[in-house]
């Protein structure tokens, strides 16, 4: 029988209304998509940091426009205070800085200690080489040097370029945030209900577990960089290494970028077993292998009480999340594999019961 003209009208009305919504999907996404970064970070920093919000309000009488003003001017002083900070130390030490520059033209490199020849495997090696490029004198290492500092001159002036792109989505991200912490319950609701309408009450589940993954991720990752930083300050300290608390704050932003304290405490350990007595040498090690592998303990036992994710589950969204995304990608993952582990599990538990209930009218048939 052949389709009446009605069927064809709504076939053709389906097929547009398709076409038309996901033409506005597509559109809207190319829109903020130059923006979604700014967004991702400030729904992660809402929602770690919305217990604090609350206390804040509860003890500024209440008052919601308050505790945002609070919250949003602490975010924006992680901003400007490590900036003039840095800006200061770098107009301060232009002086040193261009005189470390000229005086590499004269280093020569000093021979290789005895222990270096008797580690395993590529000891030898190194040593040689080591010999080789000390024997060479000033313009040899010179040369060699030349290519890896034209290069690290040529990384920092593209990360001065794009400084001011970086502040730029701070302050949008800082938007985003003081617009989320006025209107936090709303957008909740609002958050919770499209999952529910998407996926049922499964959905609003992982929903719920997804803010508390990205929570628990973000103590995680905070506490356990302080306590890298801390670590590493306290042998710095000990060692007597100069400038020990400014390294002690380069380790924490490090350790927040997930760089980990290893460019930090390594030459430090490498320069005092040159320069120092062996014994704070060996002292600096202890601490710098603490503060370079706790983090391995810390953060998943952290993130777990946090959030009730399996490890396993926890460490692949971590781990994959960075490589893929960034450091965004560190509470990005862990929510993508908690919102599918939930969705997959709800629907495996439930595909049982409709079985048998199928199974169960057909014998009652």
């Amino acid at each position: 029988m052949a389709p009446s003209p009605i069927s064809s009208r709504d076939l053709t009305r389906t097929t547009l209304g398709v076409l038309f919504i996901a033409a506005l999907i597509v559109a809207t996404a190319w829109i903020v998509f130059p923006f979604l970064s700014a967004l991702l970070w400030a729904a992660t920093i809402v929602i770690s940091t919305w217990p604090v919000l609350l206390a804040l309000q509860a003890s500024l009488w209440g008052k919601r426009a308050l505790a945002t003003t609070v919250m949003t001017l602490l975010l924006l002083l992680t901003l400007v205070v490590p900036l003039a900070i840095s800006v200061g130390e770098i107009v301060g030490n232009m002086d040193r800085i261009v005189a470390w520059g000229s005086s590499l033209k004269t280093v020569s490199l000093p021979g290789p200690p005895h222990w270096v020849a008797s580690i395993p495997i590529q000891g030898p090696k190194l040593a040689a080489a080591w010999e080789k490029l000390a024997s060479e004198g000033p313009d040899g290492l010179a040369v060699r040097a030349a290519p890896y500092v034209g290069g690290f001159l040529q990384w920092i002036a593209g990360k001065l370029g794009g400084i001011g792109g970086m502040i730029l989505q701070f302050l949008v991200t800082v938007l985003v945030c003081a617009i989320l912490y006025t209107n936090g319950e709303a957008a909740a609701r609002a958050v919770r209900r499209f999952a529910h309408r998407l996926a049922g009450p499964h959905g609003e589940k992982a929903a719920v577990l997804a803010a508390n993954s990205v929570r628990g991720v973000a103590m995680g990752v905070v506490v356990t960089a302080i306590v890298q930083a801390i670590v590493a300050t306290i042998g710095l300290a000990i060692a007597s290494v100069p400038g020990s608390f400014l390294l002690g704050a380069v380790t924490l932003i490090l350790c927040l970028a997930q760089l980990g304290p290893a460019l930090i405490v390594v030459p430090a350990v490498i320069w005092k077993f040159h320069t120092g007595p062996t014994m704070t040498a060996g002292i600096l090690l202890v601490f710098a292998l603490l503060a370079c592998t706790i983090d391995n303990v810390l953060r998943p036992i952290l993130i777990r009480k946090g959030a009730d994710m399996s490890l396993i589950l926890i460490l692949t969204g971590v781990i994959g999340g960075m490589i893929s995304l960034g450091v965004v990608g560190i509470f990005v993952g862990p929510v993508i594999l908690v919102v599918t582990q939930v969705l997959l599990k709800e629907w495996v538990a439930s595909q049982p019961l409709a079985d048998s209930a199928a199974s169960a009218g057909s014998r009652d048939a």
